[in-house]
């Protein structure tokens, strides 16, 4: 292949250096898919390398699909020898057939986060742990974080000994575990965690993975945890060829897990490592560019460099300051309405980015009203619906019948006389004789504390779910799963119901029938297993994709669902202090770090146009609050930007004489209570923040503008929100710390800048 006429010189680099360790930087745009696709086919086509020996892990099933298309398009059918799959799937597929040295069955189930919760819920009743002292999230995310960092429950049960509340959080964990093993199933973070304790145990499987992948590569490498990082430098310690791709700068789930030093110190494991930087971008217009790398220069722990490209320039950046959020919310959709109308463009080019997804509502409010559609990404999964769940349930039991906790699920879904009190029963058996819930249930007849109907509908439960094990063994999953609906009733029973809801869970049952059809045509491997898999790592991004026929979606997300996607017109919205950054990321350098990524990230989505929007005034939690704008649009120099209204120019608060008392709310003093609490009399009504007068002004009339960061001798470091006149004088309103909101005035507050 002719690479130096396909791709620029720092690609060409890239995709030529196979033997070695290789760090790319990718900024964003800046074609690291083409890079990496590429690289294979040239390892594939001109240096005769045989596929099966290399390995591409990706992070998500669009991307590795993708990945794998073009890699296709280029070398044919050889590419199927090749593994390119997400970190999940790759484990899976290793697991499948090396499980049974750690004690487990190759069928194993995956559980979900509602699987989860409800083995986390029966260990903490088993344990005795109020959901009130200590919670069934923070627990799991204790979970997932110490296997993020390749800590089993016993060592962190070790590390926690001292403290009474961690040490009941890792009791929970070590017989979640337990049970995990018992029901043999393992959650989402086993995955990659039992692979990397599978080649550490068994030497002899890890040296035939690491004969086997010769030359690894790693997409998005800045998004790799303690695990997945240790997973990947096991398989690479005998070769050490491997080529890790990211960006440092787009390292945004920090607080899932990821830990940007992975990427940051590559060439400290790895002295001899070759860095190529792309930084030239394919996606956006320049002033968008320039806006990304001014605001990213900000950050100190990060690789330097600067994207760049040969586009015009384009238009500014657009700022626009509402009222409040619902004024926000109808700027946009005008605006896209606007667009449309003036441009000729569709709903798809149009991109809503919100931090949370509660910042959705307002958006999806203003859009009905001008009746523009829209699709939320991250909302309900498909798979997370009530009557899929049910679907699923069935085969995983019917792979699994150790599968005690979707056993359960399903054991009098739909309704067969088997109550809770029933399964209970069974249950008590079952924990006094070591059995799991199926083989209780097969031995029904044997536990006295059973009547005979019970029995009778356990019976005719059993021998259902054995009639549908045989056929499992002769039928596809699409045929199967009609089988589960017709012969248990399912259909039949939401057929009878009248309600609205029940109609819509039949479509989407059909659909389920439709998806496994799909499965069967396009996987290599049809069997259920593989099915299960698929369903289980789905991701929500997986499912953006256009509508068939007729005019698309405006797209409303959160930035971390947008990462990888571009759009020709984006819009950020709630840009304030406060909501963007978030109070806590504002306390901590590492988290504002963090949170500027995250800004790039967004601001690089944008292809031709993009606005940054924020409000005065909104509702957050219930409680009405005032956010000054956003610091990282002050970090945008202000050739690159244009005000839309004296608002956002100015960027002017809340007037104190413009609302009611009820709108004060302090952005700056939500750590003990999220959302603050106002002023109150001893009567109990709200008060307005007092004037404060104070002498020895230390600011001149004109040093002063809105969301500078000031410090007061007796109220400490605070934002300025609003300056408005008052006679000859400034009333300064001003969201302190620790202190709340102040209003002062100018010539006699005691203020120093910061």
């Amino acid at each position: 292949m002719d690479l130096k006429s396909l791709l620029n010189k720092e690609q060409y680099e890239g995709a030529v250096t196979v033997e070695g360790q290789v760090l790319i930087l990718a900024g964003a745009g800046s074609g690291k898919t083409r890079v990496l696709t590429y690289r294979m086919a040239h390892m594939i086509e001109d240096l005769g390398i045989a596929p099966y020996k290399v390995l591409a892990i990706t992070f998500t099933n669009k991307a590795s699909k993708e990945m794998r298309d073009r890699v296709r398009a280029i070398v044919g059918e050889r590419a199927n020898d090749m593994w390119i799959s997400t970190f999940h799937s790759t484990c899976v597929r290793i697991l499948r057939r090396e499980i049974e040295h750690l004690g487990y069955k190759k069928n194993f189930t995956i559980y979900d986060t509602s699987d989860q919760k409800v083995l986390i819920t029966e260990c903490m009743k088993a344990l005795n742990i109020d959901d009130k002292d200590i919670n069934k999230r923070e627990i799991m995310g204790k979970i997932g974080r110490a296997k993020d960092k390749m800590k089993g429950p016993q060592n962190y049960k070790r590390e926690v000994e001292s403290d009474f509340r961690e040490n009941k959080i890792a009791d929970a964990y070590l017989m979640y575990q337990k049970r995990l093993k018992e029901n043999n199933a393992m959650d989402f973070d086993d995955l990659i965690f039992k692979t990397v304790e599978l080649f550490k145990r068994n030497p002899d499987v890890l040296e035939f993975y690491q004969r086997k992948f010769e030359y690894i590569m790693v997409d998005e490498y800045q998004d790799t945890n303690g695990a997945q990082y240790e997973l990947v430098r096991l398989l690479a310690e005998k070769y050490k060829n491997i080529c890790v791709v990211g960006d440092d700068d787009q390292s945004i789930y920090g607080w899932r897990g990821a830990d940007i030093t992975n990427i940051l110190d590559f060439e400290k494991d790895y002295p001899k490592a070759m860095v190529v930087k792309l930084e030239q971008n394919y996606r956006s217009k320049e002033n968008i560019l320039k806006a990304a790398n001014v605001v990213i220069s900000n950050n100190k722990n990060r690789k330097d460099k600067a994207l760049r490209t040969v586009q015009e320039p384009g238009s500014k950046i657009k700022i626009y300051r509402a009222f409040d959020d619902r004024a926000e919310g109808d700027f946009i959709s005008k605006t896209i309405s606007d667009i449309k109308f003036k441009e000729g463009r569709k709903n798809e080019d149009f991109a809503i980015l919100y931090r949370t997804n509660a910042q959705s509502r307002i958006f999806e409010e203003t859009l009905r009203r001008r009746d523009i559609a829209y699709k939320i990404v991250g909302g309900t999964r498909f798979y997370d619906r009530r009557e899929i769940k049910d679907l699923i349930s069935y085969l995983k039991v019917l792979l699994n019948p150790q599968d005690d906790i979707s056993l359960r699920r399903i054991i009098n879904v739909p309704k067969r006389s088997i109550g809770d009190a029933t399964v209970l029963k069974v249950k008590d058996f079952a924990n006094n004789f070591g059995l799991n819930l199926w083989d209780a249930l097969m031995e029904a007849r044997g536990i006295p504390a059973l009547t005979n109907r019970n029995t009778t509908c356990i019976e005719k439960f059993t021998s259902l779910m054995d009639n549908l094990m045989l056929l499992k063994e002769t039928v596809p999953v699409s045929k199967l799963v009609e089988s589960i609906l017709r012969d248990t009733g399912y259909l039949e029973e939401l057929s009878k119901s009248e309600e609205i809801e029940d109609k819509s869970r039949i479509e989407n049952l059909k659909e389920l029938v439709s998806d496994a059809v799909d499965f069967e045509k396009n996987s290599e491997d049809k069997s259920l297993e593989a099915y299960l898999e698929k369903v289980s790592l789905v991701q929500d991004t997986d499912k953006l994709e256009d509508e068939e026929g007729g005019e698309g979606s405006v797209v409303l997300m959160t930035i971390h669902s947008s990462k990888g996607l571009e759009f020709p017109v984006v819009f950020m919205v709630g840009m304030e202090n406060g909501l963007f950054p978030s109070i806590a990321d504002m306390d901590k350098q590492d988290q504002m770090e963090e949170s500027r990524r995250l800004c790039y990230v967004a601001i690089t989505r944008a292809k031709e146009s993009l606005y940054l929007t924020s409000a005065e005034v909104r509702r957050v939690f219930g409680r009405t609050v005032s956010y000054s704008q956003s610091d990282f649009i002050g970090e945008i120099k202000s050739d690159l930007k244009e005000f839309l209204n004296e608002r956002g120019s100015s960027n002017s608060g809340m007037s104190r004489d413009s609302v009611s008392k009820d709108t004060y709310s302090n952005p700056h003093s939500l750590r003990g209570n999220m959302f603050g609490q106002r002023a109150t009399s001893k009567s109990g009504t709200t008060s307005m923040p007092s004037i404060s007068q104070d002498s020895s002004n230390t600011i001149k009339d004109g040093e002063l503008s809105l969301g500078r960061k000031v410090s007061h001798e007796k109220f400490g470091i605070g934002t300025v929100v609003t300056i408005t006149p008052s006679g000859n004088d400034k009333k300064l309103t001003i969201a302190f710390d620790k202190q709340g909101v102040k209003i002062l005035l100018l010539s006699l507050a005691k203020l120093e800048l910061l």
